[in-house]
C-alpha cells in the first residue's frame, strides 16, 4: 500500500520537532536521533505538502495483480423512474466525456429496466459511445439482487475501468453492492475527479471531518467505482448523436431474489432547494429563530428558497430537507446568497457548482468570502434590510 518515507539523513531534532508538531493524528516519533512513522498515520501528505522539503516522501503502491490495459472504458449508471432519467446521469456523462478525452478511451452507458428505447436514445444526444441495454420484464422496478446480476454481467463482458454512480438514495445502496461483488475500492461523495495516463482515477472528496481534501487512488485494482453527487457537475449540452445501442441478451441471467416487491407508494413531493434558481442561506450568524422572519421576507422578495447550515438543523429551525453541505444537499444554484455563514469546508463542498455567490459576513477573514463573487463585510441585520429597500426601489431583482 502507499506510504510515507521519511529521509533520515535529513532528519534534525528541530526538523523532528517540527514535523511531530505539524501532524494532526500524532503519528511521528522520534527517538534515539530516528524519526518514524507509527500505525495512527493516514497518509494524509500533509506533512510532504507543508514539512520541511525532502524530509517526508510519498511512495506511492506498486501495481501488481492487475492487467490496466485489458480494462477500457468509463461507465455511467443511468439512473431513471417514472420521472425519466435523474439528471445526475448526464452530469456524470459531461465528466466521463471529459475523463475520456484524457485516456482516448470510449464513454458507456449501462441501463437497466424494462423496454427504455426512448431513455436508450436520448443517452446518445449526450456524446455517448455504447449505450448497453438490459431490457427484462423481471428488471421493470429496481431490485438490488437482479440489478447486480445484470450490472455484473455488464462488467465481466465489457471490462470498463471506471464506473460512475450518481450518489442519490438508490446510487448509495447499489454502489458498495457491485464494489464488493468484484472486490475493488468505492469512493462515495466525490466532489473532483480527474485520471491519469495508466487510467487510474483521482478521486477526490473530504475527509476526517472536512479538515483535508482526501485524492484516493484504486492503483490495484479494476473496475474502478466512484459515486457522485447531483450538481457537483455542469450537463452537457446536446449533441448529434454518433454512439449506439446494444442490446444486451437476458435470457442466461438468473433473476431469483429473496427481495418481493409489495407495494409501490408515489412520495409527495417536498421541498427540493436542489433545483432552485435563486437561494437565502443562513449560519450561525442569524441569533434567534423570530430573526428568521426577516430571512424569508428577503427571499420571498428574492423569489428565492431559504437553506441553511447543520448548526440550525441540530437547533430545530430547519427542515433537513433544506440544509446545504456534506451531510446535507448539493446546490448549484444561479444566485446563492449566504447570510451569517463562516464558510466550513463541509458546507462549501455543497455550493461548489452555483453561478454567483454573495455572503455577508461581520468578519472579513472568514472563509466563505475567498467562495464568494462578492463579499459584503457588514451585519446583516443592517445589511438586509438596506438591501431589502434598494431592490423595492428598483421593482424587483432585475431593476438594480
Amino acid at each position: 500500500m502507499s506510504k510515507i518515507r521519511v529521509n533520515q539523513d535529513k532528519v534534525t531534532k528541530e526538523i523532528a520537532e517540527q514535523l511531530m508538531a505539524l501532524c494532526p493524528f500524532n503519528a511521528f516519533e522520534y527517538e534515539n536521533g530516528t524519526l518514524s512513522i507509527n500505525a495512527s498515520c493516514r497518509v494524509c501528505k500533509l506533512c510532504v505538502r507543508k514539512g520541511p522539503e525532502g524530509v517526508c516522501e510519498y511512495v506511492e503502491a506498486q501495481t501488481t495483480g492487475v492487467n490496466k490495459s485489458e480494462w477500457q472504458g468509463i461507465g455511467v449508471y443511468v439512473e431513471y423512474d417514472d420521472e425519466g432519467i435523474h439528471p445526475v446521469t448526464f452530469e456524470l456523462i459531461g465528466k466521463a466525456r471529459e475523463l475520456a478525452q484524457k485516456t482516448q478511451q470510449p464513454v458507456y452507458a449501462i441501463l437497466i429496466g424494462d423496454g427504455m428505447q426512448q431513455e436508450a436514445e436520448t443517452l446518445l444526444y449526450y456524446g455517448v459511445d455504447k449505450v448497453y441495454r438490459y431490457a427484462h420484464p423481471a428488471l421493470k422496478y429496481f431490485n438490488i439482487e437482479r440489478y447486480t446480476e445484470a450490472f455484473g454481467h455488464w462488467i465481466e463482458s465489457v471490462r470498463p475501468s471506471t464506473i460512475l454512480i450518481g450518489a442519490t438514495p438508490l446510487g448509495r445502496a447499489f454502489a458498495p453492492r457491485i464494489a464488493a461483488r468484484f472486490k475493488t475500492g468505492l469512493t462515495a461523495d466525490c466532489t473532483y475527479l480527474d485520471i491519469k495516463d495508466n487510467t487510474d482515477l483521482v478521486q477526490v472528496r473530504p475527509a476526517f471531518g472536512g479538515n483535508i481534501m482526501a485524492s484516493i487512488v484504486t492503483a490495484n485494482h479494476r473496475p474502478q467505482l466512484a459515486t457522485v453527487r447531483p450538481k457537483i457537475f455542469p450537463e452537457p449540452t446536446k449533441s448529434e448523436p454518433k454512439g449506439e445501442i446494444i442490446d444486451r441478451d437476458c435470457s442466461g441471467l438468473s433473476f431469483s431474489s429473496r427481495i418481493r416487491l409489495i407495494e409501490r407508494i408515489k412520495k409527495e413531493k417536498g421541498v427540493d432547494i436542489v433545483h432552485a434558481d435563486v437561494i437565502v442561506a443562513c449560519g450561525r450568524g442569524v441569533r434567534t429563530k423570530k430573526d428568521l422572519e426577516l430571512v424569508y421576507e428577503f427571499a420571498e422578495l428574492l423569489g428565492a428558497e431559504v437553506a441553511c447550515t447543520r448548526p440550525l438543523i441540530e437547533k430545530g429551525w430547519f427542515d433537513p430537507k433544506r440544509q446545504i453541505g456534506l451531510s446535507g444537499r448539493t446546490v448549484a444554484p444561479k444566485l446563492l446568497i449566504n447570510l451569517g455563514i463562516s464558510g466550513a469546508v463541509q458546507y462549501t463542498a455543497g455550493i461548489t457548482g452555483s453561478d454567483y455567490i454573495i455572503s455577508i459576513n461581520t468578519d472579513p477573514q472568514a472563509p466563505i468570502m475567498q467562495e464568494s463573487h462578492l463579499a459584503i463585510i457588514g451585519d446583516l441585520y443592517e445589511v438586509i434590510p438596506r438591501l431589502m429597500d434598494k431592490i423595492k426601489e428598483a421593482g424587483g431583482l432585475r431593476g438594480i
